[in-house]
Parts: C-alpha cells; sequence; structure tokens
C-alpha cells in the first residue's frame, strides 16, 4: 500500500521557493499543504505446506480473489458515484487479471505442485509478469500494464494476510497528494474533501493517474521528476494544473499572483455562465453550430441543462455493460434511455449503440482476452455477432423513442455493409415490438459514428444508409496515426491537427452535406477551444462535447466570423505539419478571445 511520509527537517522549512514544471494534466490552482506517500511493498514469508494443507491453501486463494474482485467492484461504483462518469472502467484491466487463466492457473499449479504458500505465488508470479513485461520494450505495457498487475497481487496478498485494503481515503483537509506514482484504485480511492491536488513524478496526460484526477475534477501536475524525493509533509505547496506548475514553498509574492491569476479564470467562468441561453452563432451570424454534450448516465442531464447544451450529440450506453454482472434487460436500459429522452425533449438525444471490447470490458459477456483488441471483436462487430443482445438494445432505445426526439448512432462503422447489417436487425426489433403492440417512433433517424479511416474515406458510400455522421475524432486519430494515445511514448504522435486528419475530417464533411445529411464531431478534438474555429471553418454542422465545456466553446464560435473560421481552415488544408495548423488557430483566439488561452493554458 501507499505509505504516507512524515515530516522531516525543520531546517528545510527556512528555504525559499522552488518552480517546477511539469505537464498539467487536469486544470485548477490550488495551494495546500502536501502529503508524500510513496508505495510500500506488504512482506511475507514463504513458506512450503505439508500435502494435507494444500486443498486449504488454494481455497483460501479463491476467497482472497473473490474478496478481491468484490472490492475493485466497490472502487468503480465510487469512482463512478463521485464522477458522474464511466471512469470506472480504468479498473477493469484489475478485473482481467482476476480471471486471466494463465494468471490464476499457474498460481493454482504453483500451490499444488510446489506446495508454495498462496502470498509468496502471487508475488513470484507477478515479478514475473512485469519482467516480460519490461523485455517487451514496450513502455506503456511496462508502466501501464505493470502497474495493474503490481496493484492487483498487492491487494490480492493483502488479502491473503487479512491487512485492511490500501487506501488513501483518510487524509487531511486541503491535502495536495505528492507521490512517485499512483496505482488507478489508490486515485480511486481518493476522497475530493480532502485531496484538493494531486502531483507526480512520472506520467502523461494520457497516463492512469492523470485521467482519473481530469474524472474526479482535481487539478494535477505529472512529469515532474523528482517531485516525491523534494517535497517532505506539510510544505506548503502551490500548483497550477492548467500550465503544469508547481511551486514548492510560494512565497507571498507568488501566492498573490496566483491568487490575481484564480480571481480572473473565475471571472472568465462567470462570464460563460451568462451564455447559458444564447445561440451558438457566429459574431457575423452566417453560421450555426447546433452545440450538444456527451453523457455517461442519465443522472448527467441536469449537468446538460445547466450549461446551455442543446440536447445530447453521444450518450454513451456501454457503461450499463460495463458495470453489470449481467446483461441487463430490456427494461432497465429503456428506464434510462427514457428518462433523459423525457427531461430533454424536445432537444435531441442521440444514443449510440454498444461500445464495448478495445478498452472497454464487460464481464457480464464473457469477453475473451485477445492480442490484440483494438482491432478486435469490439462496438459495432461485437453487436453484429450477437443479434439478440444487440436487438435488445434496439427494443430498449425504440421504447425510449416516444418522445419523438431519439436517435440511434452506430459506433466504429468500417464499411457500408456493418450498416446494412445493423439496419437489418432494427427492422427486426421494430417489428418485435410492432408485434407486441409496444408503441416507438417508426421514423427514428439513424446515424454513423466515422472513426475508422476507411469509413472516412468511403463516407460517400455510407452516407445514403443514414441520416447523419458523427466524427469519433480519439479512435479516427489512433487508427489513422497508428499510435496507441496511452502510450506515453507514442503520444507525441496523436495530433488532431495533422494534414491527414483534417483531410479526412473535410472528406467526410463534404459527403456528407453531398448527400444531404448533417455532420458532428464528438471526440476529444470536439472540446478543444482551440480548434473549435478549425471545425467551423471545415463546415461541421454539430459539435458534441462535455457538459463543463460546453460555454466555453459557445463563447469562441459566438467570437469568430464564419469568415475567419474559413480562412483558418483553408490555411490548415495547405498546411504541411501539425503545429503548423495549431499555430495559426491559436493566433486566432489570441485575436478574438484572449482570455481563453489563460482559462484554457
Amino acid at each position: 500500500m501507499a505509505t504516507v511520509v512524515r515530516k522531516r527537517d525543520n531546517a528545510v522549512q527556512e528555504m525559499g521557493e522552488v518552480i517546477l514544471h511539469g505537464i498539467g494534466v487536469s486544470p485548477g490552482i490550488v495551494v495546500g499543504r502536501a502529503v508524500v506517500v510513496r508505495p510500500e511493498r506488504e512482506q511475507v514469508v514463504e513458506r512450503i505446506l505439508p500435502q494435507e494443507e494444500v486443498p486449504l491453501e488454494i481455497a483460501r486463494l479463491e476467497g482472497a480473489l473473490i474478496e478481491t474482485r468484490r472490492q475493485i467492484k466497490d472502487i468503480q461504483r465510487n469512482l463512478e458515484w463521485q464522477t458522474g462518469h464511466g471512469s470506472g472502467r480504468i479498473l477493469d484491466m484489475h478485473l482481467m487479471v482476476l480471471e486471466d487463466d494463465a494468471f490464476i492457473g499457474e498460481a493454482l499449479r504453483e500451490i499444488s505442485e510446489k506446495r508454495r504458500n498462496a502470498e509468496s505465488v502471487i508475488w513470484v508470479l507477478a515479478d514475473r509478469f512485469v519482467a516480460m513485461l519490461a523485455g517487451m520494450d514496450d513502455d506503456y505495457l511496462m508502466k501501464e500494464r505493470g502497474a495493474d498487475m503490481r496493484d492487483v497481487a498487492r491487494r490480492i496478498v493483502r488479502n491473503l494476510i487479512g491487512a485492511n485494503p490500501a487506501t488513501l481515503g483518510d487524509l487531511p483537509s486541503k491535502s495536495i497528494l505528492i507521490a512517485s506514482d499512483l496505482a488507478p484504485s489508490e486515485t480511486a480511492s481518493l476522497r475530493k474533501d480532502c485531496v484538493i491536488g494531486l502531483a507526480t513524478d512520472v506520467g502523461s496526460p494520457t497516463s492512469h493517474s492523470a485521467m482519473m484526477a481530469r474524472a474526479m475534477q482535481i487539478p494535477a501536475v505529472v512529469g515532474l521528476r523528482d517531485i516525491s524525493q523534494k517535497v517532505v509533509r506539510d510544505e506548503q505547496v502551490l500548483m497550477d494544473g492548467n500550465k503544469g506548475i508547481l511551486i514548492i514553498r510560494p512565497s507571498k509574492e507568488s501566492i498573490a499572483a496566483y491568487s490575481r491569476v484564480l480571481e480572473e479564470r473565475k471571472n472568465i467562468e462567470l462570464g460563460l455562465r451568462d451564455l447559458k441561453n444564447a445561440p451558438a452563432k457566429t459574431k457575423d451570424g452566417e453560421a450555426t453550430v447546433v452545440l450538444s454534450a456527451n453523457i455517461e448516465w442519465p443522472d448527467d442531464v441536469e449537468s446538460v441543462i445547466s450549461n446551455g447544451a442543446e440536447g445530447v450529440g453521444l450518450f454513451r450506453t456501454e457503461y450499463s455493460y460495463i458495470t453489470a454482472s449481467e446483461l441487463p434487460s430490456e427494461e432497465s436500459l429503456s428506464a434510462g434511455y427514457e428518462k433523459v429522452a423525457r427531461m430533454l425533449a424536445p432537444a435531441p438525444v442521440i444514443i449510440r449503440t454498444i461500445d464495448v471490447g478495445g478498452d472497454k470490458l464487460a464481464s457480464c459477456l464473457g469477453l475473451p482476452t485477445e492480442t490484440n483488441p483494438f482491432l478486435g471483436l469490439r462496438s459495432i462487430r461485437l453487436a453484429l455477432a450477437e443479434p439478440e443482445m444487440f436487438k435488445t438494445q434496439f427494443r430498449a432505445i425504440l421504447r425510449a423513442s416516444t418522445h419523438g426526439n431519439v436517435r440511434i448512432m452506430y459506433p466504429m462503422i468500417s464499411c457500408a455493409e456493418e450498416v446494412v447489417q445493423a439496419n437489418e436487425l432494427l427492422a427486426e426489433a421494430k417489428r418485435e415490438l410492432a408485434a407486441a403492440n409496444i408503441s416507438f417512433n417508426n421514423d427514428i433517424e439513424v446515424g454513423a459514428m466515422i472513426e475508422i479511416p476507411s469509413a472516412a474515406v468511403t463516407a460517400d458510400l455510407i452516407a445514403p444508409l443514414v441520416k447523419f455522421f458523427s466524427l469519433g475524432t480519439n479512435d479516427l486519430i489512433q487508427y489513422s496515426m497508428a499510435v496507441d494515445r496511452v502510450n506515453e511514448r507514442v503520444a507525441y504522435l496523436y495530433q488532431p491537427t495533422h494534414p491527414a486528419i483534417l483531410r479526412l475530417i473535410k472528406n467526410t464533411i463534404d459527403a456528407g452535406h453531398k448527400h444531404g445529411i448533417w455532420v458532428g464531431v464528438c471526440g476529444e478534438m470536439a472540446a478543444d477551444p482551440i480548434i473549435c474555429p478549425l471545425l467551423v471553418g471545415l463546415g461541421i454542422d454539430e459539435i458534441s462535447v462535455t457538459p463543463p465545456a460546453v460555454p466555453v466553446i459557445k463563447d469562441i464560435i459566438r467570437n469568430i466570423t464564419l469568415r475567419q473560421a474559413r480562412e483558418v481552415a483553408g490555411r490548415a488544408m495547405e498546411a504541411k505539419s501539425a503545429v503548423e495548423v495549431l499555430e495559426q488557430c491559436r493566433n486566432l483566439i489570441r485575436q478574438v478571445a484572449p482570455e481563453i488561452l489563460e482559462l484554457t493554458g
């Protein structure tokens, strides 16, 4: 577990301020007292068991595995409750370890054949797994998957020896947590009312600790190299998660300067709230963009309304499957969908069909482990391979469509044939509801997510089969650039403004408009205020972002003219690099809304 480091020599407190630069991964300015934690490995003694104790030892291990799974599921539920998002899926890999036949089978063999006690077996196997990853010359696998294995192994061992679960949930109020790195389950155990900031030696914007901090809305700076060695407990620390700055023992001048910055940011945010009921229309009135919100749960609707979104552009439905131990029923699914549709009517609600596999795993589906899950049986491929499950979701969506504002969207479409097959299953679901005399909107609109290069290139073939496109830029960039966006070693290649990405986006927009359908964008690229004018200039009709991002994006749209947006887009399409495009976008924002640069860092 993580051990809290106690305060050292008070003489250290007399030193001046130290300014460190890292990577800002979760925004916000905070001042608090440092709490330094370092990992501690539970010490176990290897024992050779008498033969008659082997069955009891196997039973003891199985009990520890069951308890570990229960604890991880509890952490997932608590995280979902704290964040209101699907961030609990970060711990899905931990559950996979507990269900890994190779890992568990080897542990049972070690106990049965070598008669070694379970604690020592788990540590040996975990070390062996991490060593294997280290030999694969893959920094992401070594760091993230290795951290997952150590985290799970530590939890299993603690359950075997009867120790309390590792937790960081009881830290002092207004703590800024300092660590070399944090395991996902440790980060998930943080209490937002106690921990106001997070800083680590290692990490990147795509590391687990960074993603968790953003989900929990805790300001964070990573990649600070040796911050865990430089800071002592209870030292005052000032952190700017926007700009990636951490100041140890900040001077009165620094605190005063950042207080002014924080006040300025608050004033900007207050001004943005006034835009709640204003349309997302360009300054010259020449273009209006539909500004929608992405949600994961029905309870997110309140945030959609309070932030002034015009509906839901992406309702991610997979979390009902990820968090369930068995397939959810048609009735339970429909109840959630209907709640969102009813609360937002007549505003549109676009429900994306089940999108699991890859980085989102649902234990209720019993999905097999795949060598490369991002290129395997996931999303629409899985849905088409499980037609009864797919039709159950279709019927649930259709039952919620009676308000007239529900639309259906298929994820990860790679070719027109997949849309045809999905539409056929949708037609079957309609016939089944009609036969049961259950009401639904027979004219419900269907759209396709364009997030695979093959779909973007052949958008003209897919467009006649649907009523709208929505660009899923996260996967579109990942697949186009052949880059794993959570791999720290190649994360620099994840470039939304790369000329190849812009051409795929433009081709999709042009194909959609040619066939009379509208085109939206719902990936992280849509929420970047710097890139927003570029998307408008390319001709995008709808932008869907997380609810808190709606006011900022709306402010950008209202401060640019369509001519400015088109000029940026035109230059971008002729640019030779992603950096060149991004700088053009930044120059425009600096001209029309400089306060947004200060707000976003």
